[in-house]
C-alpha cells in the first residue's frame, strides 16, 4: 500500500506554526525592572515569585498582560476604541509570542447595590430563563424575573408606513421583576431631616449640614436662588407650601442664577446623589453623613428579595426564584440536579456546571443574592474564575494575582487543581504567588529580586521547582521554611467574652477570646471567622480593627500623607529654611501651578477614557521650582518623597537630617515590612496586603488594647513572614492583645491560642470545632486545620 504523498514530511518535520511555543520578553524596564529578558513557556503553568516589591507584577501585569490587552484593543474599530482606555506601550524592547491575556485579579467587584454574585456570573441569567420556561403561574419572559428590570407600560399612536401613511393606536407593555418600592435594592431608606439642616437657621445663615452643600456653592445656590423659598427666613418658619417646595418638589427645569438647571426637592436629591451608591464605596466623610442621616431597613414590600410580587409568586415546585437565589449555592446545585425536564435539558446542564464550579472552587457557601461589594478580594477573584472554567477558549494566557489569598490549606489544593485544569486545556497560566504549596505545582518558576524596589527588578532564577530549591536565592532558601511549635505559650491576662454570636452563619456561638496573648482564629473559607471576629465583638471593647478594605483617598494620597509622616518632614524643611511649612505640600502653596501639585496633567475626554501625561513644567516633581531650591540635609522635598522607607529612616534617623518624629513613623513602616515603598507612591497602586500593613503601621501609634488583624500575611514573601511574627510578638509583649484571622500555618504554629471554626463552610460551618494551644491541635488532629498543621510542623 503506497503512502500518502508528503506523509513522511508531516511526521518527521515539525510544522512552522509549532515553533511559537515561547513568550519572549527582551529589555523590560517597566517600574523597577532592570532591562529584564526572559522566555516564558506557553501552555505551561509558570509561577512568578520574589519578595514584595521585587517586580513580579511589573513583569507579569504591567508588561506581558498590558501589551497583550493593548494589541487586542487596536484590532477594534476606531469608534469602539473611543470607549476604551488608552493604553501606553510598556517600557520594553521586544515582546514576541503573546496570546490573548485574561487577567483574573483581586480588584473587588463593583459596589453597586444591584450587583450580586448571581448577576456577576451567568448563574442569574440562566435561572431567569429556567423560571420563565418552567415557573407557574407563567408571568412573562426572563426579564420578568430580574430585579434590575422595571415594569413599563405606555400607550399612544404610532405611524405605520405602509402605502398611505396612517396612525395606529398601540400600547406597549414590558413586565419586569423589579420591586417598585425599593427599586431592586432590597432595602428602603428613611431620612432623618434633622441631620440635613438646622431648622433654627435660614439658608443664608448656613442651615444645610450636608457634605458638599456649603454656603455659596452650586448645591446651596440651587435653593437660595430658585425663588421658591425665602433664603433669609428660618426653615422652621416655612409655610407648608414652602417646605414642600424645599424638601419634596418634583424635578423641574428652570433658570437659576442665569443658568438652565433642574430644580428638585432636597430629599429626592439626597436619595439620588448619596443613596444610589453602596455605602462601602463612599468617601469616609460622606459615609459618616449617610450613617448619621439615613436608616436602611429591609423593604417591607419584597422582604429584601428585590423582586416584584409576580416574580415571587411564580414557582418551580415550591421554590421561587427568590428562594433559589437565597439558597447556599451547594444546596441550589443539588436542587437543580433534581430537576428532570427534557425541554430545557441543555440549560439545566449549563446551570449545573456553573453551580458545580462554585463548589469546586470553594465558594459553595455563598448564595447568588449575596451583594458583590461584600466579597473579599480573594472571593472576588474566585468568582471571576467561574466565568473562565467552563470557557471553550484555549491557547489564551490566564494571569492570576495570588489566587490562594483567603484560602485554607485544604482549599489551596482545590485551587491548584483548577489552575492545572486551565493549563491542561492548552492555556498558558501565569501566577504571581508566595505560598510554597502553590509554587510546588509549577512547570516553570521565575524568581525576581534579590530585594524590593530599587534593590529588585532582576531575574534571580528561572527553571524548575527543584532547581529553585537548590538555587540559593532568597525564595529558594526559604521554600522549605517551617515554623515550629513554641516550647512555651503565654498565659492569658483575662478574657473577652462573646456570647450567643449568630451573625451570618454563626450558630449561637459562645467563646472566650484570651487577652494579652497572640490568638489565631482559623477555619476553611466561609466557616464564620470574620463573622465572629468582626461582627460579634462586644460593643465598647477597646478594639483596633485592621482589615484589607481599600484605603479611601485620592490619587494625590501617598504613604507620607496617610501616616501623617509629611507633617514633621514639612516642619523640618520649614525650620531649616526659615519659610512656611505649607510651601512643602503639593496640595497647598508649594504646588506646581500647571498640574496643581498632581505631577501629571489629567485630560478628561468626556465620553472617552481620560488620559494622563507627566507635567512638563515640574517634570512630575509636583512642586514649584522655587520650592525645590530649599534643601534639608542636601535634599529637596521631591527627592525626599522619592526615597524608600528604608532610605528615609536612615536619612531622618542618624543621617543628615535627624527628625525623631519622622523617624518614629518610618520605623513602624519598616516594622510591618514596607521598607521598600517610596514615600510619595500613590495609594491607589498598593496591593490589599500592603494597604493592610500601612493601616497597621498607622494604628500602632494609637492607644488601643486589642488589635484585630485580617490575614496580615497576604502578599508577604516567605522571608517576610518571620519579620511579621516578630512584629506580632512585640505587640503582645508591649501589653496588647492580638487576634489574627489567618490561614498561614507559620502564624498558627506561632500562636499562643487557636480557635478553629467549621467543620465546613456556610451552613456546614459556624461552630467552634477546636479551641486550645497549637500543640493540642496538632496532637488531636481532630479538624482539617489540625491535620494540615500537623503535616506542616512534621508532627
Amino acid at each position: 500500500m503506497s503512502k500518502a504523498p508528503g506523509s513522511d514530511e508531516r511526521t518527521s518535520v515539525p510544522h512552522a506554526a509549532d515553533r511559537h511555543d515561547l513568550i519572549r520578553v527582551h529589555g523590560a524596564r517597566e517600574n523597577n525592572l532592570k532591562d529584564v529578558s526572559i522566555e516564558i513557556p506557553k501552555r505551561r503553568l509558570t509561577v512568578f515569585t520574589g519578595v514584595s516589591g521585587s517586580g513580579k507584577s511589573s513583569l507579569v501585569f504591567d508588561t506581558v498582560a498590558a501589551e497583550s490587552q493593548r494589541l487586542i484593543n487596536e484590532t477594534y474599530s476606531s469608534f469602539v476604541q473611543g470607549f476604551m482606555p488608552t493604553l501606553a506601550r510598556p517600557e520594553v524592547d521586544v515582546l514576541e509570542g503573546l496570546t490573548t491575556a485574561i487577567i483574573v485579579d483581586q480588584q473587588r467587584l463593583g459596589a453597586d447595590p444591584r450587583s450580586t454574585v448571581g448577576t456577576a456570573t451567568d448563574a442569574n441569567a440562566m435561572l431567569r430563563i429556567l423560571f420563565s420556561r418552567l415557573g407557574t403561574p407563567h408571568i412573562g419572559p426572563p426579564g420578568a424575573y430580574s430585579f434590575n428590570v422595571p415594569s413599563v407600560r405606555a400607550s399612544g399612536a404610532i405611524t405605520v408606513e405602509k402605502g398611505a401613511k396612517k396612525a395606529v393606536k398601540a400600547t406597549f407593555e414590558r413586565t419586569g421583576g423589579m420591586c417598585v418600592r425599593c427599586e431592586g435594592r432590597g432595602t428602603v431608606s428613611d431620612i432623618d431631616l434633622t441631620q440635613l439642616y438646622d431648622d433654627s437657621k435660614s439658608l443664608d445663615e448656613g442651615a444645610l449640614t450636608i457634605p458638599g452643600y456649603t454656603t455659596g456653592g452650586w448645591n446651596h445656590r440651587l435653593y437660595t436662588e430658585s425663588g421658591l423659598v425665602d433664603p433669609a427666613k428660618p426653615i422652621r418658619a416655612y409655610t407648608k407650601k414652602e417646605l414642600h417646595a424645599f424638601l419634596h418638589h418634583e424635578p423641574t427645569r428652570m433658570k437659576i442664577a442665569g443658568i438652565n438647571m433642574t430644580y428638585e426637592g432636597l430629599v429626592p436629591r439626597i436619595q439620588k446623589s448619596f443613596l444610589a451608591k453602596d455605602k462601602e464605596g463612599m468617601q469616609p466623610h460622606i459615609r459618616a453623613f449617610v450613617e448619621r442621616a439615613v436608616t436602611f431597613t429591609t423593604c417591607p414590600e419584597c422582604d429584601g428579595t428585590r423582586l416584584a410580587e409576580g416574580a415571587r409568586a411564580s414557582k418551580i415546585g415550591k421554590v421561587s426564584i427568590a428562594d433559589a437565589c437565597a439558597m447556599q449555592i451547594s444546596d441550589l446545585a443539588a436542587w437543580v440536579r433534581g430537576l428532570d425536564e427534557p425541554s430545557v435539558a441543555p440549560l439545566l446542564t449549563a446551570l449545573q456546571l456553573t453551580l458545580d464550579s462554585f463548589v469546586e472552587i470553594g465558594l459553595g457557601y455563598l448564595s447568588l443574592d449575596r451583594p458583590a461589594g461584600t466579597l473579599s478580594g480573594g472571593e472576588a477573584q474566585r468568582v471571576k474564575m467561574i466565568r473562565h472554567l467552563g470557557s471553550s477558549l484555549t491557547d489564551v494566557t490566564y494571569v492570576f494575582d495570588e489566587p490562594t489569598v483567603g484560602l485554607h490549606p485544604h482549599d489551596i489544593r482545590r485551587m491548584n487543581d483548577l489552575l492545572l485544569q486551565l493549563r491542561d486545556k492548552g492555556n498558558t497560566v501565569l501566577v504571581v504567588e508566595h505560598k510554597p504549596e502553590a509554587i510546588a505545582i509549577a512547570d516553570h518558576v521565575v524568581d525576581l529580586g534579590p530585594g524590593a524596589g530599587t534593590a529588585g527588578g532582576t531575574i534571580c532564577f528561572e527553571g524548575t521547582v527543584e532547581g529553585l530549591r537548590a538555587s540559593g536565592t532568597v525564595t529558594g532558601r526559604h521554600l522549605d521554611d517551617r515554623a515550629s511549635l513554641k516550647d512555651a505559650v503565654r498565659e492569658p491576662a483575662g478574657v473577652l467574652e462573646i456570647r450567643g454570636a449568630s451573625a451570618h452563619n454563626l450558630r449561637d456561638v459562645d467563646v472566650d477570646l484570651p487577652l494579652g496573648v497572640l490568638t489565631v482564629v482559623t477555619g476553611v473559607a466561609g466557616s464564620g471567622k470574620s463573622s465572629l471576629v468582626h461582627g460579634s465583638l462586644p460593643p465598647g471593647a477597646d478594639v483596633i480593627s485592621v482589615d484589607q478594605s481599600p484605603i479611601r483617598g485620592s490619587r494625590r494620597s501617598n504613604p507620607a500623607t496617610y501616616t501623617g509622616l509629611l507633617d514633621p518632614i514639612r516642619k523640618a524643611f520649614a525650620k531649616a529654611n526659615g519659610v512656611k511649612p505649607a510651601l512643602f505640600s503639593a496640595n497647598s502653596e508649594g504646588a506646581c501651578p500647571t498640574c496643581n501639585g498632581a505631577g501629571v496633567i489629567y485630560t478628561d475626554l468626556g465620553m472617552m477614557a481620560g488620559t494622563s501625561s507627566t507635567c512638563e513644567d515640574c517634570e512630575g516633581k509636583r512642586f514649584q521650582a522655587s520650592v525645590l531650591e530649599h534643601l534639608l540635609g542636601g535634599r529637596d522635598i521631591s527627592e525626599v518623597l522619592a526615597m524608600s522607607v528604608t532610605e528615609a529612616e536612615e536619612f531622618f534617623g542618624s543621617g543628615e537630617a535627624p527628625t525623631p518624629a519622622a523617624q518614629r513613623i518610618l520605623a513602624r513602616l519598616a516594622d510591618v515590612g514596607l521598607g521598600y515603598l517610596t514615600l510619595g507612591q500613590p495609594l491607589t497602586t498598593l496591593s490589599g496586603g500592603e494597604r493592610q500593613r500601612l493601616k497597621l503601621a498607622t494604628h500602632m501609634g494609637e492607644k488601643g488594647g486589642i488589635y484585630v488583624l485580617d490575614e496580615p500575611t497576604t502578599g508577604l514573601h516567605l522571608a517576610d513572614v518571620e519579620q511579621l511574627l516578630g512584629l506580632l510578638d512585640r505587640l503582645v509583649d508591649s501589653g496588647k492583645s492580638v487576634i489574627v484571622v489567618e490561614h498561614h500555618q507559620a502564624v498558627m504554629a506561632h500562636a499562643d491560642w487557636i480557635i478553629d471554626l467549621g467543620p465546613g463552610a456556610g451552613h456546614d460551618g459556624g461552630r467552634i470545632v477546636f479551641e486550645g494551644t497549637p500543640a493540642a491541635l496538632v496532637a488531636a488532629r481532630s479538624t482539617l486545620t489540625g491535620e494540615h498543621l500537623a503535616e506542616y510542623v512534621g508532627g
